[in-house]
């Protein structure tokens, strides 16, 4: 087993470790999934702004990037309150794009109007065949305003060695009141 640290960007006083528990999925394969799951928020975001079919733009990311056709994705949206979990795709994509009568509360988390998204990991997991990752997602609109979410990410390679997220929690910083 190998663990590697480095300090958070944000951070000085935290580090970054990274265990690798044997040879497999590595930290540009991590760093990658993220990259591409930022770059799809902001593409159903743009495709919506842009009058296109964001809902098409929001199905071809999920089936792209989630586990939901090969097996169970256990998912926790930023916010949502009364059907909290998501483990269907059906759940996902409401929570993304909205308009689903199941899941009232969604307003479509990916229609704002985000323009980028950075990660700062606090630290990785890596196996063989899967890998977690913990953070925080900076996500900037169109006014320059960021928003950050606490997160945690599970992958898995599937049949084409292609990394899909099968956990995927996240949540605002806790707060004082």
């Amino acid at each position: 087993m190998q663990t590697i640290s480095q300090p958070l960007t944000n951070a000085s006083s935290l580090k970054t470790s990274v265990t690798v528990m044997k040879s497999g999925v590595t930290k540009a394969e991590i760093d990658h999934a993220l990259k591409t799951w930022g770059n799809n928020l902001v593409a159903i975001s743009k495709a919506k702004r842009a009058g296109s079919d964001f809902k098409k733009v929001a199905e071809t990311a999920i089936l792209n990037t989630y586990f939901y056709q090969n097996g169970p994705v256990l998912f926790k949206p930023t916010l949502a309150s009364k059907k909290t979990f998501r483990t269907t795709y059906e759940g996902a994509l409401s929570y993304f794009i909205g308009g689903n009568t199941q899941y009232e509360e969604d307003r479509g988390f990916a229609l704002n109007p985000w323009e980028s998204v950075e990660f700062e990991i606090a630290g990785m997991i890596l196996g063989e065949n899967h890998g977690i990752v913990m953070g925080n997602k900076h996500l900037k609109d169109n006014s320059g305003k960021i928003t950050i979410a606490n997160f945690t990410m599970g992958f898995v390679k599937d049949e084409n060695d292609q990394l899909r997220i099968n956990l995927h929690h996240s949540s605002l910083p806790y707060q004082t009141t």
